[in-house]
């Protein structure tokens, strides 16, 4: 089994990552400034390191012996939000990455995975969004992301094995409710499990490709090792488009709440794009990935953990 690095690793998906990698055998090296990321979420089995990947001494103290494989996730990952401080969403998510392209390269690390965005689009009317779409991306957050692949794209012509993975609105268990800039499932949730009227932010006919974390999680592992994968951008989502109307009516059932639960409409954010979703024969055809949770029973299972947490 492998030494894994995991930056990110106390958010929302690095946790599930890092759960998974230790439950298949791995050990995990987890780094996590806690900006966003959850004390809660950190699996004890981890060696955790608290710290800023942007900053250059946290990154060079990372214990580099054994480490074969990185999976780089540590961002700001919302795209409301960089609007609000566009240096430092710079910083979070390019500068970041850049310092641990360096140290990947410098220690022969044999996977280097980053985590994108479907952001890297931003506004476009070709779909389904297809590896090859260009990318227009409309928020500093999409510009940010789309700036490290390019700066990955440089490191692998210079040998580094590299694989870059473009998820599609991830929603699931252990999403940071708090964080009301990031994530529509997660943000609809919070305001149902408070008993407050949900506050839409733009059209409930605006569209999106909902992916349950279990999914990403499945495809970031069949990365490791995969020479498929090498060099290779791949998208992650369920190629099917669900309307915020869609959505919030499957939230509702999930969540036992009656149809006509009050929900308010206010404009939209800045550079949030009307609808998106995804193409994904390319995951499928090279690293036989398939996603395998529906819209009803990934929520189901999202208002259940935060349900009983509740409760606790």
């Amino acid at each position: 089994m492998a030494r894994i690095v995991v930056t990110g690793g106390a958010g929302f998906i690095g946790a599930h990552l890092t759960d998974r990698l230790i439950s298949d055998g791995h050990e995990v090296i987890v780094i996590d400034n806690l900006s966003t990321g959850l004390r809660s979420n950190l699996n004890p089995l981890a060696l955790f390191i608290e710290g800023n990947v942007a900053e250059k001494k946290v990154v060079s103290d990372i214990p580099a012996e054994g480490v074969s494989a990185v999976f780089h996730l540590a961002a700001q990952s919302s795209g409301e939000a960089s609007f609000n401080n566009p240096y430092n969403d710079l910083q979070s998510n390019v500068a970041g990455t850049i310092l641990m392209l360096q140290w990947s390269k410098a220690n022969h690390i044999r996977n280097f995975v980053y985590t994108s965005s479907m952001a890297v689009y931003g506004k476009t009317s070709d779909f389904p969004l297809t590896e090859n779409t260009p990318c227009l991306p409309t928020s500093f957050y999409g510009v940010a992301k789309l700036s490290s692949e390019h700066y990955i794209r440089l490191y692998a012509a210079q040998g580094l094995q590299t694989t870059i993975i473009r998820p599609f609105s991830v929603y699931g268990s252990r999403q940071n409710l708090e964080n009301m800039k990031q994530g529509m499932a997660s943000i609809y949730l919070a305001y149902i499990l408070r008993g407050e009227p949900v506050t839409v932010k733009g059209s409930p006919d605006r569209f999106r490709d909902q992916t349950h974390v279990a999914d990403v999680v499945d495809a970031m592992v069949g990365c490791l090792d995969n020479p498929a994968a090498i060099s290779g951008t791949f998208n992650i989502a369920t190629g099917r488009k669900t309307t915020v109307g869609e959505l919030l009516s499957e939230l509702l059932h999930a969540t036992g709440q009656p149809a006509n639960y009050p929900i308010t409409y206010e404009a939209g954010t800045p550079g949030d794009v009307f609808g998106c979703y995804a193409d994904i024969n390319k995951a499928n055809r090279l690293l036989g990935w398939t996603p395998r949770v529906s819209l009803s029973a990934g929520l189901a299972e999202m208002y259940n953990y935060f349900a009983t947490e509740k409760c606790q």
